[in-house]
């Protein structure tokens, strides 16, 4: 047994599940729940105030704020922890290859999929609060069969500015380029992706877990 529980936090924008995963933690004796958070703007301040030694982050949240510089989904809050001192595990619905290399690249102790059964989760969090990194092992294989991801920093975030939908005036305003820098990191990205158009580019990227 510990001398002190290893202090969690949550984020997860789904409240059953959060709620959930928090209670059937709360059974662990070396466990000790002490945070929960519902964007990215809150789960960054929770890790500020609260101190866990391990944060199981969702994928996909809402930003939660419209201050320049939040974080728009989980990885950019790993990104943006990194130096904080808390150990990361990254928790997805969506078992892609592609989320698993940008983890890694955010320096995230962990990668997992949400329907992992619990003993799973509670043996990865003891394990990574021992310094160690945890990854689903059926996505890291996917993961090294797919190749690394083809585009550029900023043709995935024209890609990321395009899932919103709107005009190319509209994503250039988004990303603050010019309406023809946009139009060639479009066409870039939808030789590299094998499409015809930019709809299908964002498909394809998002599929792979590039976005």
């Amino acid at each position: 047994m510990t001398a002190h529980p290893i202090r969690v936090a949550l984020a997860d924008d789904q409240a059953i599940l959060r709620r959930g995963l928090a209670a059937l933690l709360g059974l662990e004796h070396d466990i000790e729940v002490v945070a929960e958070a519902e964007t990215c703007a809150g789960t960054v301040a929770a890790v500020a105030e609260h101190r866990p030694d391990v944060l199981l982050l969702d994928v996909q949240m809402p930003a939660g704020s419209d201050a320049p510089g939040t974080p728009a989904d989980g990885l950019e809050v790993a990104s943006a922890l990194a130096g904080m001192g808390v150990r990361i595990i990254v928790l997805t619905t969506f078992g892609r290859a592609g989320y698993l290399r940008r983890t890694l690249e955010t320096g995230a102790s962990g990668f997992m999929v949400k329907d992992a059964p619990v003993e799973q989760l509670v043996d990865a969090i003891r394990r990574v609060h021992q310094g160690l990194r945890v990854v689903d092992p059926e996505l890291a294989a996917q993961s090294l069969a797919s190749g690394p991801n083809p585009l550029t920093a900023k043709e995935a975030e024209v890609l990321r500015a395009a899932s919103r939908g709107g005009s190319t005036a509209d994503i250039a305003a988004r990303v603050f380029l010019s309406e023809g820098t946009v139009r060639n990191h479009v066409s870039s990205a939808i030789g590299k992706l094998g499409v015809t158009n930019r709809a299908e580019a964002v498909r394809a990227a998002t599929d792979a877990g590039w976005l």
